[in-house]
């Protein structure tokens, strides 16, 4: 490890966004276009989007790579700044700073952030962003954060949104080692509130209509329009997001194979059909809906939390950093603990010296995420300060899905306690 680790160059967040360079708009429209012939998305244009040119800011939902490839393709000439992770720019900084990238450390307060879609804005570009922060874990919506209509009011331009449809049954975040073979999608985009209406309306209640919105549930979605999936190996990876056994109630047993899901625990399988429900093989189907399986769990979390019980326990981990975009540097080893407190990490790095992450439940409204990082690493949880982030991977019995499940309602508890009540979707 690097002695002076501590003063290692960091990541200029205050570079300004630049309007994509010339030469690199037909080398991305080329790069788009394949995916609007292979999965033929049906685009539904609302409320006069077809015509507006920017500046506007953008909302997308996160599901899949897919989806920066339809929002591309849909803007058409009008040119657009990306807020992207750090761990996006990491080879490549040059380039994505060239095509208009903006980098964020997911789930900071981060000023700057603020101070760079301004600018976007006054270059008469479209500020792009996908509030979920992530891709969602089973096709549904995540938590937004409750910032965004102040947002839209600064920022005082038409809200227009992007909704896909698809993506996460194609390639879903439990596992994209390979597409499912999806033959189409769609997508509905959207004008959601003109100038006007940004300018007459509270932050509260543009909250509302961007949560409206945001409602959307992949796997409904293929029921309702009959999208058959008939790859043998489509329940591949299901367990991680689905770790609790509905049947026996144990954590972190339930395991995927082919089309099998399964609990080691109490021996109960589900198949999953073609149109991407569950069937028990003997007995009672619990859940045939994923996202119901999902939301039981969150539900198991918070009765945990209402307990005050909830702690994943001392788990031993490795981390990794990434102070810039350059590469991965490994920080050491130590342990993680995420109870009723938050997030605590200890690490000791190869020279003798100790580091320490520390989020708080006020801090976090959510976490990202990792399963199979870069198919080799595993799951892990990333924790981000402004000018650093590590990525922590865990040993022993832990699911990193219920940690994040965890972070959203420890944090909702926590400020339910105060008195705030939060808009339904937001956080």
């Amino acid at each position: 490890m690097n002695p002076n680790f501590s003063e290692i160059k960091r990541f200029d967040m205050k570079a300004p966004p630049r309007k994509t360079k010339w030469y690199l708009k037909p080398i991305i429209r080329l790069l788009c276009s394949p995916a609007f012939k292979k999965y033929h998305p049906e685009v539904s244009y609302e409320n006069g989007v077809e015509n507006l040119k920017a500046p506007f800011l953008l909302l997308c939902n996160h599901n899949a790579f897919l989806d920066f490839k339809i929002a591309s393709t849909l803007l058409g000439h009008n040119d657009a700044n990306y807020v992207v992770a750090i761990d996006g720019f990491i080879g490549r900084e040059k380039l994505l700073r060239d095509v208009g990238c903006i980098c964020k450390r997911k789930f900071t307060k981060d000023l700057t952030l603020i101070r760079q879609l301004k600018r976007v804005i006054d270059m008469g570009n479209v500020a792009v962003i996908y509030p979920e922060a992530r891709y969602s874990l089973c096709g549904t919506t995540a938590v937004l954060p409750d910032s965004l209509g102040k947002l839209a009011k600064m920022l005082d331009v038409p809200l227009v949104t992007l909704i896909c449809h698809g993506h996460h049954i194609n390639s879903p975040f439990w596992d994209s080692s390979h597409e499912r073979g999806i033959q189409r999608t769609s997508a509905v985009f959207k004008q959601l509130l003109t100038k006007e209406e940004i300018e007459s309306l509270s932050p509260e209640e543009i909250n509302s209509a961007i949560v409206r919105e945001f409602r959307y549930d992949d796997f409904a979605w293929q029921k309702e329009n009959g999208i058959k999936i008939a790859d043998k190996n489509r329940a591949k990876g299901l367990h991680r997001v689905l770790y609790k056994c509905p049947c026996c109630k144990s954590e972190n047993k339930t395991r995927s194979e082919g089309s099998k899901l399964f609990c080691t625990g109490c021996g109960k399988e589900w198949e999953m059909t073609e149109l991407g429900e569950l069937m028990a093989a003997n007995g009672e189907t619990e859940f045939s809906h994923i996202p119901d399986w999902y939301e039981w769990e969150r539900s198991e979390v918070v009765r945990e939390i209402t307990d005050g019980t909830y702690s994943s326990g001392e788990l031993p981990v490795t981390v990794d950093s990434l102070p810039n975009a350059r590469k991965f540097l490994h920080l050491g080893s130590g342990t993680l603990t995420h109870d009723m407190n938050g997030f605590k990490v200890s690490v000791t790095d190869g020279n003798g010296q100790t580091y320490e992450m520390i989020k708080d439940v006020p801090s976090l409204y959510s976490c990202h995420i990792e399963y199979q990082y870069l198919f080799k690493h595993g799951d892990c949880i990333d924790l981000n300060t402004l000018d650093d982030t590590w990525y922590i991977y865990p040993s022993g019995d832990f699911s990193v899905t219920k940690m994040a499940l965890a972070t959203e309602e420890l944090f909702r508890n926590h400020f339910k306690n105060k008195g705030k009540i939060f808009q339904e979707g937001m956080l």
